[in-house]
């Protein structure tokens, strides 16, 4: 089975593809995958990385408005378009299964231009341009929002790395803390905002750790690479403090922590939820409000709180996320609920859809 992933530009599409195309592996070694996307986006790092074959297309990044620069869409798109058909021929695609963003619009259409079939995977409430545009070409729609306003809508939820859906928070807690150095006994706060980190959270962090300090909670502070916020020094004996760029072990920093403060990506949210880890989501104060979206099934189910970006500061820390980690019966609670919240098996549900799909258009042409 030869499958073409569309899922370039952001981690948030990317992961779901790559989570998806190591489950089809698993299921089938002998499934050819082939991601297809652009010399702008992550992908260029990240699909090499996990081993799969990346072949770019050019990129049509698509304005949201009425602006001059639609003039310019027709025929870029268009260039985009015949190179993806290419790849789909090259291959010899079986299907094509698209996660939104500027990447899935020119495969989408040249999946249907070649006749191949289609799955959409939908990551967020709010669905995008290519992905309302993909599901008006087939009848296979994979959502991770049970209200989600796409036809033909199925529930799988968002697949997620193996390393993080295995993850048993509890077995390796201790491990987890030993290997950033942290203490094995105290409440652990994990901050954190994406690859890039988050300045508000930076700052918000940063400006209560004497009150972390003085309530006996230590914090695992992942800045983003580009930021240099550093915690003032403690003094000998005080609960740790611990800041550093980036964080290629996620699994152990959610093992370490006792709750996260954190943005409300489509993915982070699936992760924290997966793994049992309660937060208090901090929602990206731009774009369609979808980041609230996100995190509102969470947090209504009691696994986390949420805070404007606007109102995180370093008194609501003090008010309402310290005194959350000195409780370690809330902690328990919130963990539960966000663990009912979880989907683990998102990308085998997925992969079971591609092979269900490819299958009965197989048998159709017989």
């Amino acid at each position: 089975m030869r499958v073409v992933l569309a899922g370039g530009g952001t981690a948030g599409h990317i992961e779901p593809a790559l989570a998806l195309a190591d489950a089809l592996r698993r299921m089938d070694p002998s499934v050819r995958i082939t991601c297809l996307g652009t010399e702008r986006g992550l992908e260029t790092s990240l699909v090499p990385q996990r081993g799969y074959e990346l072949a770019l297309i050019p990129p049509v990044p698509l304005p949201r408005t009425l602006t001059p620069r639609l003039l310019a869409v027709p025929g870029r798109l268009n260039s985009a378009i015949n190179t993806a058909a290419a790849v789909l021929d090259r291959v010899g695609a079986d299907i094509l299964v698209g996660f939104g963003g500027y990447v899935a619009t020119p495969g989408y259409l040249a999946a249907r231009r070649r006749n191949v079939p289609i799955i959409v995977h939908e990551a967020n409430p709010k669905p995008g341009l290519a992905n309302k545009l993909g599901a008006r070409f087939t009848e296979h729609v994979a959502v991770s929002h049970q209200d989600s306003p796409l036809p033909h809508a199925r529930f799988v939820g968002i697949p997620i790395r193996q390393q993080i859906a295995q993850l048993d928070r509890l077995a390796i807690g201790d491990k987890a803390r030993s290997y950033f150095g942290l203490d094995a006994d105290l409440p652990t706060l994990l901050v954190f905002g994406g690859s890039q980190g988050a300045r508000s959270l930076n700052r918000a962090a940063v400006s209560a750790a004497q009150a972390f300090r003085a309530n006996g909670v230590q914090v695992l502070h992942i800045v983003g690479k580009k930021n240099t916020e550093e915690a003032p020094p403690g003094r000998p004996g005080e609960p740790q403090y611990v800041t550093i760029p980036y964080c290629d072990r996620m699994d152990l920093a959610y093992a370490a922590a006792d709750l996260a403060m954190c943005r409300a990506g489509a993915m982070t949210c699936a992760e924290l939820s997966a793994v049992g880890l309660p937060a208090a989501y901090v929602p990206l104060p731009i774009g369609n409000g979808e980041q609230a979206l996100n995190a509102q099934p969470i947090v209504e189910g009691g696994g986390g709180l949420i805070v404007e970006d606007g109102a995180l500061t370093p008194e609501w820390i003090v008010h309402n996320v310290i005194p959350i980690l000195r409780d370690a019966e809330a902690v328990a609670r919130m963990s539960e609920a966000a663990a009912r919240m979880g989907h683990r098996d998102a990308d085998v549900k997925l992969a079971q859809m591609v092979f269900e799909v490819v299958r009965a258009r197989r048998g159709g042409q017989s």
